[in-house]
């Protein structure tokens, strides 16, 4: 890294700085031991963007951090739609990157909705680790249990943050006991809270034996002492459960535990490292990312406990035409040029500038102006823009390395679709499960003269997000829009207005049927009719009885469609 010492320069040379530390990596001159890619996940209000937004500042990537409700009128990074600070949620992903300690971590912002569960889906496909926030209050909640059922489906390694330590009612020991009784983790603390509540003061790291205090108006400046007398007792006895469950999952550590020895510190972070990588252990810390306590501590534990990309095994499946039989094969995660280039578009979104993909590189090397292949396609597409993403703000690179995660320009393609270099467009990824609809409900535009923006809306909206689905019902003739929830829809109808200009009228949900009668019906039908017919000469008016019987429609079999358009 080159430039000036960092004690040297003022704090907003140092945010410059470490800006360009981050665009240095960008070259891909890091080793994969100085990256992390992780994600950030919870349940709704569990303060997964207020922790991004500390991360962000602590580690000098924005000069000023902002509430998430934009109470002060700018609100938070990463929740750069309005609708997002507006209502207080995050309802996109969001991926931006720093550095930490001379180690460059891309972080995806995911949202806690369920209704949004496709942006966790498709964040946690592409990640090597991830955070896993716990309100100290709430504890395990339902979006928990889903975000922990992701989690194992693509064997991502994760910590525990467990957050709002400040609030009343706030119980960690509840939450870890409801991780090991709900989730089935073998979890234990690395940090225990000095107070909780009003009182809550600072932590304690059990494995250093030491705690931390968090001085400065924003709890910038670190402080260790010594364990407080009145926790010294609780503090021994949590360190004495932390070494008890490692030495379960770690065989190194397990030998020391059954001869009574002691582990040293460094012993112990590395056992914690090895049974968080093999899922086997839970790291559990503690904090409050409103008041500004626990952050720095838990970047630290990105580091030492999260894997880098060369500790992840990512396979690619080498297509072998109609045959079902499918051939894996180990990703080089070497950051060169050695191997052919392999990504995964793993996320869309219409940007100012055209389509803009985003891409998870597994193997070898982009560069601004190379030419790849989209292997569901077989197109050749040309890299005309190459980005690197904060939040909405985009950085021009002129190339990215396996590990890497960027945006591409003007490359037409569908979410889920791997792309390579000439030599490998037999290749491609395991694509993104996408979870089926569970509602739907009828929508039009308020105004019949904007059919034209309502489908032009409806289009890039199922293009960017694989679980908004549309069909048009050729019984009651409407538009039929499904999704995850009621939530989800309604966002899709405030944005096809803010975005369209097209205020959009929603039906109530129901569910369409026909109706059958269970048993044989006779009936008559009188009419009268003209006899002799009418051709003739004073025709008079005849009585006529006609006898029907009607029978219920018998289904030999049930038969299951499932069919795409568009």
């Amino acid at each position: 890294r080159t430039g000036p010492p960092e004690s040297t320069l003022s704090a907003a040379g140092k945010r410059a700085f470490l800006l360009n530390s981050c665009r240095h990596c960008s070259s891909g001159v890091l080793p994969n031991e100085r990256i992390r890619n992780i994600g950030i996940s919870a349940h709704i209000d569990s303060g997964k963007t207020t922790l991004t937004e500390r991360i962000l500042f602590y580690t000098g990537r924005i000069a000023q951090m902002h509430e998430v409700r934009g109470k002060d009128g700018v609100g938070a990074v990463m929740d750069s739609m309005e609708l997002e600070r507006q209502r207080g949620i995050t309802i996109q992903s969001a991926a931006t990157y720093t550095m930490w300690k001379d180690t460059n971590i891309n972080i995806i912002d995911t949202p806690g909705h369920v209704d949004f569960t496709i942006e966790v889906e498709r964040s946690l496909r592409v990640l090597d680790g991830a955070i896993l926030v716990l309100c100290a209050v709430g504890g395990v909640q339902c979006q928990t249990i889903t975000v922990n059922r992701q989690m194992k489906r693509y064997s991502v390694p994760f910590l525990t943050f467990i957050n709002k330590l400040d609030r009343l009612g706030s119980s960690p020991s509840r939450a870890v006991q409801q991780l090991r009784s709900k989730l089935k983790h073998n979890a234990a603390f690395v940090q225990i809270p000095i107070g909780l509540e009003g009182n809550f003061k600072g932590v304690i790291d059990l494995i250093e034996e030491k705690a931390i205090y968090f001085d400065g108006a924003l709890g910038q400046t670190l402080r260790y002492d010594e364990i407080p007398a009145e926790f010294r007792a609780e503090a021994a006895e949590r360190r004495r459960e932390l070494i008890e469950c490692v030495a379960n999952s770690d065989d190194q550590l397990g030998e020391l535990f059954l001869e009574e020895k002691i582990p040293t510190a460094a012993e112990l972070k590395l056992a914690i490292r090895r049974a968080t990588l093999k899922k086997s252990f839970t790291p559990v810390l503690v904090g409050s990312a409103l008041k500004n306590k626990g952050v720095q501590p838990l970047l630290d534990a990105v580091l030492e406990y999260l894997p880098n990309p060369s500790e992840v095994e990512n396979y690619a499946i080498i297509n072998q035409g109609d045959s079902e039989d499918k051939t894996k094969f180990l990703l080089n995660s070497a950051r060169d040029d050695s191997q052919p280039f392999i990504g995964l578009a793993f996320k869309l979104e219409a940007g100012r500038f055209g389509q803009l993909t985003y891409i998870r590189v597994y193997q070898g090397m982009l560069k601004k102006s190379d030419y790849i292949y989209n292997t569901r396609t077989g197109k050749r597409v040309r890299v005309q823009r190459l980005v690197r993403m904060h939040s909405d703000n985009m950085e021009d690179v002129n190339e990215v390395y396996a590990g890497d995660i960027c945006a591409l320009f003007g490359i037409d393609c569908a979410s889920g679709d791997t792309f390579t270099d000439k030599t490998s467009t037999d290749i491609s990824m395991e694509s993104i499960h996408i979870p089926d609809p569970v509602i739907s409900v009828a929508m039009k535009p308020s105004n019949k003269n904007d059919f034209d923006k309502f489908s032009k809306g409806l289009n890039r909206f199922t293009r960017e997000d694989p679980t908004f689905r549309i069909h048009f019902d050729d019984e009651s003739k409407e538009t039929i829009v499904s999704g995850m929830g009621e939530l989800h829809l309604e966002i899709y109808a405030q944005r096809m207005e803010r975005e369209y200009g097209c205020p959009c009228t929603m039906g109530k949900p129901k569910v369409a049927f026909r109706e059958n009668i269970s048993a044989p019906v006779t009936f008559f039908l009188r009419t009268l009719i003209a006899y002799p017919p009418l051709s003739t000469y004073l025709p008079s008016l005849q009585m006529l009885i006609v006898a029907f019987e009607l029978l219920p429609l018998r289904y030999e079999a049930v038969r299951y469609s499932d069919a795409c358009f568009g």
